[in-house]
């Protein structure tokens, strides 16, 4: 796999550089965007400084790169703007698939951020004359340390930012954009995310962010880094980078959508109602989702369904994936009569799988392959009551085999390395694009642009 893109947006008043010792920590895990947000660092001059202009202008940044696969991450203001691009990439708006992965770096909460009124009018009085003062600068920078250790030029480069920062940008942030209330339009996240925290950020520290910002990413850890304040990056940036590559090596061995294949879903080809279906297969059940199964039963399952779908190209956790379906209830909408209800069915025929062929797993292939057949040809099977009979076997073994091939077909990693584009075949708009071409063998202008992708090569 190639080196995954991060990108980086800053605090308040900060810039890109903020990120330069944790940048150095991560050595060449990542390939690294820093970002000057609107009105700060080189970017200062621009006028795109409210909420969602800052955001529509980091989806432009991610779009222009078609990075394969990319994590965001961001710090205090900058998490917030993380948060809401990821919203809108899970939902496939503004060109974008969701991200790898967020991390959430002592960020602005999604709802107004806490912060008392007092301090919020000080700190936009410090801009009454155009620009902010050199010891208003360098007060604010030491509000959010709390670390002796921080070197000087670290402390003076971030009142330099500050000190460079767009006047309109600052009180557009303290005034409006800190305010706003985005909690409903960002949900609940379903990107895998890490929230980490200064352990004395008065602020936005755990207790803020377990009350204000775990709500949104539900499975995220929070990470309280010790000895440091707001600006955890600026004074323990090694730390914040181990979280971060900690969070790439938990879900680096995700399916992943070659670039190609993920523009085309993101296109207007796809309807919007497709895209969100097909974006929120690429979920992994969550670690704490309810299951049907046991963790025995779950292993077996794996060893048989290896068999059964032999995956190429694109492995997907289809024993994990039909555990969690199941254990919702939710089915095909119909079943043999001659077998229990759903959840129960898979139970009993993996325990008659176990009790006829003890251990499956460790079976040659072809010993697997002769089991298999076996049970699919109704040849074994048990009369005990809590077991499966062998022409129960046949059925059941009927519906693995549908839901396996079912689940592995219906996810988007799956269809790319098919090159199956049967979904593009019109938006949103009164007039559908559809297909001219029907031939085989014969393929569109834009069949021909997202296959001939490099990464479909591979």
């Amino acid at each position: 796999m190639t080196r995954p893109t991060l990108f980086l947006l800053h605090a308040l008043g900060l810039s890109a550089r903020s990120w330069d010792g944790v940048v150095a920590a991560l050595g060449d895990a990542f390939k690294v965007v820093a970002l000057d947000l609107p009105g700060y660092g080189a970017n200062a001059a621009s006028p795109a400084v409210t909420l969602d202009e800052t955001a529509e202008w980091v989806a432009v940044q991610v779009r222009e790169r078609e990075p394969d696969v990319w994590l965001i991450a961001g710090h205090s203001m900058g998490g917030k703007v993380a948060a809401l691009v990821t919203s809108w990439a899970e939902a496939g708006e503004h060109g974008l698939i969701a991200p790898a992965a967020l991390a959430l770096v002592s960020a602005s909460t999604p709802g107004p951020e806490p912060m008392a009124e007092d301090r919020r009018a000080a700190m936009a009085a410090w801009w009454a004359g155009g620009r902010i003062s050199a010891d208003d600068a360098a007060g604010y920078v030491d509000a959010n340390l709390v670390s002796p250790d921080v070197p000087a030029a670290v402390r003076q480069r971030a009142i330099d930012d500050v000190r460079a920062s767009s006047r309109t940008a600052w009180l557009e942030w303290l005034g409006r954009g800190s305010l706003e209330d985005r909690s409903a339009e960002i949900g609940v996240l379903r990107t895998p995310a890490v929230v980490v925290v200064g352990a004395e950020d008065p602020d936005l520290g755990p207790a803020n962010q377990q009350r204000l910002t775990l709500p949104h990413v539900p499975s995220a850890p929070i990470h309280e880094i010790d000895g440091a304040g707001h600006d955890v990056l600026l004074e323990q940036p090694a730390e914040v980078a181990r979280r971060l590559v900690d969070l790439w090596s938990a879900v680096r061995e995700r399916p992943r959508l070659p670039s190609a294949f993920a523009r085309l879903i993101a296109s207007d080809r796809v309807a919007a109602r497709t895209r969100r279906v097909m974006l929120a297969r690429l979920d992994e059940p969550a670690e704490d989702a309810p299951r049907a199964l046991s963790p025995a039963q779950r292993a077996l399952l794996t060893a048989l369904l290896e068999r059964v779908v032999p995956q190429r190209g694109v492995r997907i956790d289809l024993a994990g994936r039909i555990d969690a379906r199941l254990a919702t209830g939710a089915g095909d909408g119909w079943r043999f009569a001659e077998l229990p209800a759903d959840a129960e069915a898979w139970r009993r025929g993996l325990d008659t799988v176990a009790a006829m062929e003890p251990g499956f797993a460790a079976l040659a292939a072809e010993a697997q392959d002769a089991a298999i057949d076996r049970f699919a040809g109704g040849e074994a099977g048990s009369d005990d009551d809590a077991l499966l009979t062998g022409p129960r076997m046949a059925l059941w073994f009927t519906d693995v085999q549908a839901e396996a091939v079912r689940t592995w077909l219906a996810h988007p990693a799956a269809q790319a390395w098919l090159r199956y584009d049967g979904f593009a075949d019109g938006g949103d708009g009164p007039r559908k694009q559809g297909f001219v071409t029907t031939h085989a063998g014969e393929w569109e202008a834009w069949q021909r642009d997202w296959r001939t992708g490099e990464e479909l090569q591979a």
